[in-house]
């Protein structure tokens, strides 16, 4: 998996960013999510847990 920072926008000399992860679809087919589904996601101590609406 990968951290990429994108750019969302420029606003009055100001960039704003957003952050993607990249996950490997096996993971994907594996979970059986589907491309536009709504996710959660929650912080534990150093971890993220990312799971189905």
């Amino acid at each position: 998996m990968k951290l990429q920072k994108q750019l969302s926008r420029k606003y009055e000399g100001k960039e704003y960013a957003k952050y993607v992860i990249v996950i490997k679809p096996k993971y994907i087919e594996k979970l059986g999510w589907k491309d536009g589904e709504e996710l959660e996601a929650e912080v534990k101590g150093d971890k993220l847990i990312i799971e189905k609406d």
